[in-house]
């Protein structure tokens, strides 16, 4: 159930810093998805990719569809727009991530389309295993 004004479900806030290990669903294909365990080895998400990389959907432990994102053809900036639940023709995007610069590695900008509009900056990466989110 989700509160009030909020964008996800409760069960998916942290109140604290919260340290989980991504694992790849598959060592052998590229275009595979991947699997999020908390510090206890529980299985609290899911990814998968479908297609030509151009849409990645993060579900719940049971295969819930909790977001599904979708790179914007024709952007300088590597834009990927977030919708929630599985995206529906028309639906309008939750928030946009795109990278800060075009030249160069960057951090990513991320866009949350709610009220007040709000944005955040993540720095880090995959291949050093570390990513920072800040407000």
């Amino acid at each position: 159930m989700m509160k009030s004004g909020a964008i996800v479900e409760d069960e998916f806030v942290c109140s604290e810093e919260t340290h989980l290990t991504v694992r790849k669903t598959s060592l052998f294909f590229s275009r595979d998805g991947f699997t999020a365990y908390d510090s206890k080895g529980k299985l609290v998400f899911r990814v998968d990719s479908y297609g030509d990389m151009s849409e990645v959907v993060l579900m719940d432990p049971t295969g819930r569809c909790i977001l599904t994102v979708r790179r914007k053809r024709s952007s300088l900036h590597q834009r990927w727009e977030g919708y929630i639940g599985e995206r529906i023709d028309g639906q309008k995007p939750l928030f946009s991530v795109r990278r800060s610069s075009i030249i160069g590695r960057s951090s990513m900008t991320v866009d949350v389309y709610t009220e007040p509009r709000q944005e955040y900056q993540i720095d880090g990466s995959f291949a050093c295993r570390n990513c920072t989110i800040f407000k």
